[in-house]
This record gives structure tokens, sequence and C-alpha cells, in this order.
């Protein structure tokens, strides 16, 4: 008996078949049998079947001699099934990655509920992948199982068979089926939910439900729309024949008003000329199942009514009335924002007439982004170094909470910011191209890079579309065209930047100011950070930090951390700066595996952590001065290579243990690979190279250069002061391995 039995059915969907069947097939958790059901598809989708019926033995494959519809087609394959639970998948979407895994171990963690719902995400043909807008009702805090009446919010949820499992003993003893027609998910899921006795959710993304471009029944113009009525006819008289359910009628009635709204709203769904015969039944339908006591919220009361009353014509005015009225508030807000901004370039150019001040700093950072990275080292060095200087901040309002109490706060695109932007003698920035500075004599611009320079970088990225995007070299270059200062941190960045980047700028060949904290970083302060980010006393942090992989549209899944850290056992927690493979955040089944990519301090988040994980990210030349262990690992090296383009090829030159596989990754930090002395003495040569003016100074240096005039060279350093290793992140002696000739990185 398997603990699965997956049913899809297939009708008219040949194009997607083979990536749906295939997304079962391949899951980490084998123990499934997969019945796909041929609804008497007219197109290719029985050979499909066939072929994988015929390739792997778990393939249950179901000829139905004629058409019978998706729901009858469940029908056929759950009187097949034999797995402790069903699955439902339609043959267009996908299972996510190691999705039945998360699935089986939520199952065991909550004793084998009746149902388990999880979470889907919106596959679009564009490639975009949105998940599902109110996943807070699946939060997996409290106690588990549950009934519904503990989390009636599950409602809200969408009415869909494909996001749940069920236990197939529950369902045989409650006999439950779908019925034909259009929309048969809505008689089964309210149903089940209702009568459950034991309950869970799992807050991942399981399902990719695609979005196609055309086809599909949601975007299909047909009279069988009307089937709706029918099947809340059915929910409705599964409540009369259980009265102890009889709490969920206002709730459900609530649900079918809503329902019956957004068909009629649609203008994909209904044929033309049929929206007021609808109308007439939605106003039936509502007659004849009304529920007194159903709250309605104030901003859905006009619409209920039109259901009430029938109100075609009144919606059609209300419609046009809505249209108009958007049409105005865009014409209006248009002339608003252009007055505005007349005034504001009128402003600019009168404080652009006053003398700049030399009193005065300006920081921003790509994207208006908070406090942080180079420019933040750099204003806490004006403040301690040259305390006469004022500085200032160039960020988003929600955003302030992050700024220095002693740093002016401004918003971009106001009065105040333009005043500052043209009055500061100094600004210092990451930007290639500061928005809205019109340069003038007397400004000084500092310019700090993004980091070393590993992969291919400004006109470089000429000859490699596929990373550049839409990059706009020409004016790139024209705000290359104002820097008078770019800080680097080492040889090879100085040589690159002046390279793809040529300007008449002067290089500050000082360290990167960013990495000053590693420096003067206390274990105290280490220890706040970790209890901060809930890393428990004693374990081993892994920092996971891929670079992106701008080169493609959407996130490429490189590691299972759950997998991962489920092999490395309870001593290991892992810090993801990496989003899912559906592009949004990670969605982690453990709390050992702790989200970070929208973490603000990327620094703190190198203190915080024992180890880093990397691929080509420059992070990792950064993370080389606070000299603890980094590993490497990526399994599509040579894809990158080809389309981004390296000019240091970090596996030829490793900071520390290398693995090509997630398996090796895991056996890498099982053993001592990861600290050992090997791994030591390559960092010790990654180190010398891309850190050597790193000791806790670079952001001094800079200030007493550009604002004081004091150094006219970089100065020679010292060695630095590092934090020590975490005990936990020493290897025991083992013996030292001869290291063959590395290639040089100039």
């Amino acid at each position: 008996m398997p603990r699965f039995s997956v049913i899809v059915p297939a009708y008219q969907v040949q194009a997607y078949l083979r990536e749906c069947l295939e997304s079962v097939l391949s899951q980490s958790y084998p123990d499934l049998e997969l019945i796909a059901v041929d609804d008497c598809s007219p197109d290719a989708c029985g050979a499909v079947i066939d072929e994988f019926a015929a390739r792997d033995p778990r393939v249950r494959p179901v000829h139905l001699p004629a058409n019978i519809g998706l729901g009858p087609a469940r029908n056929a394959g759950m009187a097949r099934a034999t797995g402790d639970y069903l699955v439902f998948l339609d043959g267009d979407d996908t299972l996510t990655p190691d999705a039945l895994l998360s699935v089986a171990d939520r199952l065991k963690e909550t004793g084998d509920p009746d149902v388990l719902v999880y979470d889907y995400a919106r596959a679009y043909w564009t490639g975009e992948t949105v998940r599902n807008q109110v996943a807070a009702q699946l939060a997996e805090h409290g106690p588990a199982p549950f009934t519904l009446a503990d989390r009636p919010g599950l409602l809200s949820l969408l009415a869909v068979a494909w996001n749940k499992a069920y236990r197939r003993e529950f369902v045989e003893r409650e006999g439950f089926t779908f019925p034909p027609g259009y929309y048969e998910d809505t008689p089964w899921t309210y149903p089940v939910l209702m009568t459950a006795g034991t309950v869970a959710t799992l807050d991942r993304v399981c399902v990719h439900y695609r979005q196609r471009r055309t086809g599909g029944i949601l975007h299909t113009t047909s009279e069988r729309h009307f089937e709706v009525f029918g099947q809340y006819d059915r929910v409705f008289a599964h409540l009369d024949a259980h009265p102890d359910l009889e709490r969920w009628r206002p709730v459900l009635f609530r649900r079918m008003v809503d329902h019956l709204l957004t068909v009629y709203t649609r203008p994909d769904r209904l044929p033309r000329g049929s929206r007021a015969a609808f109308l007439r039944r939605a106003r039936e339908q509502y007659r004849r199942h009304r529920t007194p006591g159903a709250p309605v919220p104030a901003r859905a009361r006009v619409r209920h009514a039109l259901v009430r009353f029938g109100l075609h014509r009144t919606y059609r005015v209300l419609r046009l009335a809505a249209a108009l009225g958007r049409r105005a508030g865009r014409v209006r807000r248009r002339a608003l924002r252009g007055l505005r901004r007349a005034l504001l370039r009128t402003h600019y150019r009168v404080q652009r007439l006053l003398p700049p001040d030399t009193g005065r700093v300006l920081f921003t950072v790509e994207g208006d982004g908070g406090y942080g990275g180079d420019p933040a080292a750099l204003e806490s060095a004006v403040r301690d170094h040259a305390p006469r200087v004022r500085t200032a901040w160039a960020t988003r309002r929600e955003l302030h909470h992050t700024l220095p109490t002693a740093t002016r706060r401004l918003v971009p695109g106001t009065a105040a910011h333009l005043t500052a932007l043209a009055r500061s003698a100094y600004v210092v920035t990451d930007r290639a191209l500061v928005p809205g500075l019109v340069k003038r004599k007397g400004q000084i611009l500092v310019h700090t890079p993004p980091g070393t320079p590993l992969a291919y970088a400004g006109l470089d990225l000429q000859d490699r579309p596929a990373a550049a995007r839409d990059t706009d070299f020409a004016r790139l270059l024209e705000g290359v065209d104002q820097w008078d200062h770019v800080v680097t941190g080492d040889r090879h960045s100085t040589l690159t930047y002046e390279r793809v980047l040529p300007g008449r700028y002067r290089t500050l060949e000082y360290g990167r100011p960013r990495t000053d904290r590693f420096h003067t970083a206390t274990p105290q302060d280490v220890a706040v950070l970790r209890d901060s980010l809930g890393v428990p006393a004693g374990a081993v942090a892994i920092l996971y930090a891929p670079a992106p992989r701008d080169y493609r549209r959407t996130p490429v899944r490189t590691l299972d951390l759950e997998r991962v850290v489920r092999r490395l056992g309870p001593r290991f927690v892992i810090l993801s700066r990496a989003a899912g493979p559906d592009g949004e955040p990670l969605e982690a089944a453990s709390d050992r595996v702790v989200d970070v990519s929208a973490h603000p301090d990327v620094m703190a988040l190198c203190l915080a952590s024992d180890a880093l994980v990397t691929d080509f990210s420059p992070l990792m030349c950064d993370y080389a001065g606070l000299d603890r262990p980094i590993v490497l690992h990526a399994e599509d090296r040579e894809a990158y290579a080809a389309a981004r383009g390296l000019y240091v090829d970090p596996w030829t030159v490793p900071p520390g243990a290398v693995a090509d596989s997630e398996d090796e990754l895991i056996e890498i930090f099982a053993g001592s690979r990861w600290c050992g002395p090997r791994a030591t003495r390559l960092r010790a040569a990654f180190r010398d190279r891309f850190c050597p003016h790193d000791d806790g100074r670079a952001a001094e240096r800079v200030v007493r250069t550009v604002l004081l005039g004091e150094f006219a060279e970089p100065l020679s350093v010292p060695p630095a002061r590092r934090l020590p290793v975490p005990a936990a992140a020493v290897a025991p002696e083992t013996p030292v391995v001869s290291l063959p000739p590395q290639p040089a990185v100039f």
C-alpha cells in the first residue's frame, strides 16, 4: 500500500501532461502510485500516459471509453486508489520539488489528519510565479491537528481539490465524490472541510497552478458557467442532510454570493447577452438559500445588493460611472503630478545657483534602500572623524527607522532631498547614476562599487546580452563621468573597474569600508546578532548566499535546504539569502532553515554565521576577511560562466572546500573538510589576494582622504584583527594534503 495515490485526470492537455507526470515521478518521496486518467481525450494524452506507464511501474493508466468530465474522471481514479492519502493534480499543473516529502513529514508530525491543506503558486505563461495571496491562513503556529471551527479562515482559500491531501479511509467512509459539470470542486471542498474531524496545514508551495494564455475552463466563454448554481445547491443540500453543520450556512451563503458575482463580472466567462439571465438566476439562488445573520462587509454590500435584487441595468450604469470616475481621477492625478514635477524642477534650479556647502554629505544606495553597505560605513566614519560635517541619507520613508538618529532623513523626490542634492559638496553612493543629479562645479561624488568583480561587469557585458538585460551603456558612462573617487578593496578590482568603467575618477584602493565591522565587532556583538536571528547556542550557522542568475527570468533551484539540514542533524542551522524556486521568499518546513533574504544588513548575517556556502557571489571576498570557512557549491557552473562571464573562476582559486553536488556538500559539513587545515590554507591565500587592505580602517582612510585631505596613497596595512572562529567551526587536526599549484588570478 503506497503512502500517496496521486490522481491526474487528463483531457486536451497534451502540451503540459509530460511535465505534470514528470513532476510526480521525480519526487524525492517515491512511495506513491500515479493514477493517470485519460478522459477519452482526442489528443495524445492517452499515448503519453501509456508511455509513462511503460517506463515506471508506479503509473497506473486508466482509459475511459467516453468523455465524462473532470469530476467523474477523478472519481474513476479514486475507485482504483490504494494509497493512504489521495492527492489530486490537474493535467496541466505540476508538483514542486520535494512537495510530497514535505507533505509526508507534516502528516507524520500532525498524527495523520483527515485533511492536510497546503499552498500553491500561480505559474503564468510569462514566466512569473505568484504565491497565493491568503497564504497566512496556512500558518503552522498553534496546535495541530485541529477542526475547521478552530481555523474557519480556511474557507477563504480557493475552493479546489488539488491543494489538499485527503486520508482515503475518511473519504470512503463519508462517501465523498465529485459531481459532474463545471465548478465541481465547490461541492467537494466545503463538505470535506466541514466534515473532517482533524485538519492540518502546511505552509509551503506544493503545487504550481498553471495560468494558460488560452484554454482552461475559467477562460472559456460558455453557457456551462450556469452550472455553478447547481453546484451550490449540492453544498446546501449537504448542510440540510447534516444538521450538525448548520453553523456554516451563513459563511457558505456569503461565499456563494461572492462566487456568483465573480462569474457574473468576469468578461471571459458568460456569452454575450446572457448576463441578465445569469443575474436573474443569481437572484433566485439568493432568495432560495438566503441565511439571516450572514454578515456582509460594508465594501461588499452594494455588490451583494446587485445579486439580491437582480439589478443588471444598475450594474451596467455603476460600471460605466466607475470607469468615468477612474478616468477623471487619472487625468486629475496626472495634472497634479505634472505640476509638482515642474515646481520641483524649478526649486532644484534655484538651489543650484547657491554655492555648495562643504559641511554637507549626502548618502544614497541602490534602490533607495535603507542604511547599509559601504555608504553606511562611510557615513559612520564621517561622524567619527569629521564631526563638523553634517550627513543626510535619502531613502524611502518606511526605511527611515534603519538610519542613525544623528543622520538627517530625506525622502527621494521631495524639495528637501533636491536641496541636499544641489547643495551638498559631497555625494556618496553605490549607484552607477544618481537619479536627478546634475553634477556641478565643486561637488565631489564618491562611488562604492557593489563588490569584487568576479563576473563580467561594465562594458564587458555588451557581449553578454543575457546578463546585461536592458542596460543602457551610454547612460552608464554618463554616470561614470560624474564620479570623482571610486573605492576598491584590492588590485584586481582596481584594474578591472578602471578598464570596464573608464572615466576620469581617482581610484582609492583602501579596502572595503563595509568590512570594517568584521574587525571592530566583539564576541558579545556576534552573540546578540545570532540571538536576534534565532540561532541556538552551540549551533553551526551556515549562511547560504548564492549569486543571482541575472541571465534567467526566474530563480533557479540550487539546493534543497531542508534536505541538507535533515541530513546534517540538529547541530546545523541555515541562514538563506536565496529565493524559492517560485520566486517568492524561501518557504521553510522547519525552524532550522531561516529565510534572511529580506534582511537589510548582509554584514550582520556574515558576523552571525559560522560558515558561508556560495557559488559566484562576490560576498565571498568580503567574508574571507572574517577568516571563517567558505564552501563553494554550484551545479550549473558551465551555464553561469557561459552566460555571465568570469574574470575569476572561484573553482580555480577556491577559498575553501568545493562541492560539485548536494550530496558532496552534505559530506563536507558532516566531516571536517569545511573547516580543516586544507580549507584554512586555501582561505588564507584567497584572503591575501582579495582582502589585502581590510583592517577595520578602510572607511576612515576614505574620509581622511576625501574630506580632510590627509592621505595621498593607500597605507601599508598591518595584519588585521579578526574575530575568533567559533568553537563549533574548529575541526580536529587532520593530515595536511599538499595542494596542486593554483593558477594566477590576474
